[in-house]
């Protein structure tokens, strides 16, 4: 089991390496991969499959479903806080309302797949992909979110307490952190967020709740937060270069907004 273990581990590794050699070299990930290979449109489980593995478990143990192909697959509504999606290919996959609490997706591909309102609580999504995802109303409180939500839908989402900042331990591999290039957060909720030098470029803030979330050196460049509450939102150091700032709510009671990389290229009328 040790040595399976381990394999597990290197295999996971070698994907993040690839995620971010990638992003080091400002290219896409989608490069990469071969989205058209059976890895990445087909299933080797079904619903029925995952709810039967699911019953047989003993107490105490998890579904380990490491690298799985389960494209495709309607799990919405489904409780799967006993398995793990570690590495899993969960291309076009729809989660809605599923319950993934505490749930491990480090590493998996999830691209335009759907998790409107789901419970992903705790959970650990690290080098996770998921561009272009819907993730309206899902609740991620308290989750580890260093993968790529570039072009994700995230409206009314709850994000309170979440780690989406840079991994400063593994610079070898490259920088992981929360990516939201072009993402939409309108109406979100970030309330105590750990969004250090987190990448948000031109994405939508509007109406989002950013109270006492950290975001310094953070890269905000085209981002829009009319009507986003910064209350004790701290940007020491963050790049707001064309980032529309004004209507910000209670503004005055940022922490460090003078302090801000280009802040005197921001949107501030």
């Amino acid at each position: 089991m040790p040595r399976i273990a381990n394999v597990r581990l290197v295999l996971a590794a070698l994907l993040m390496v690839a995620v971010t050699s990638v992003a080091a070299r400002a290219q896409s990930m989608l490069d990469m991969v071969d989205l058209s290979s059976d890895q990445f449109t087909k299933a080797e489980m079904s619903r029925a499959d995952i709810e039967a593995a699911i019953a047989k478990l003993p107490p105490g143990e998890k579904l380990d479903l490491f690298g799985k192909a389960l494209n495709k697959l309607d799990l919405s509504g489904m409780d799967l806080r006993r398995v793990s999606l570690q590495a899993a290919r969960l291309m076009g996959s729809d989660f809605s309302n599923a319950n993934l609490e505490g749930v491990n997706l480090d590493s998996a591909w999830s691209l335009n797949s759907k998790w409107t309102g789901a419970n992903l609580k705790g959970a650990s999504l690290f080098g996770t992909q998921l561009v272009g995802a819907n993730l309206d109303g899902a609740d991620m409180t308290g989750a580890r979110l260093a993968g790529d939500f570039s072009k994700a839908s995230l409206k009314g989402a709850k994000l309170d307490g979440a780690d989406l900042s840079a991994d400063e331990k593994n610079q070898s591999m490259g920088l992981m952190r929360g990516t939201f290039r072009s993402a939409d957060l309108t109406g979100a909720s970030m309330k105590g967020a750990n969004m250090r030098r987190v990448l948000i470029e031109y994405t939508t803030l509007t109406g989002a709740d950013l109270t006492g979330a950290s975001l310094a050196g953070s890269e905000l460049g085209g981002s829009d937060f009319t009507g986003a509450d910064v209350t004790g939102a701290d940007f020491e150091g963050a790049d707001v270069n064309s980032a529309r700032i004004s209507n910000m709510k209670n503004a005055d009671k940022a922490l460090n907004l003078d302090k801000a990389k280009n802040f005197d290229r921001a949107m501030r009328n």
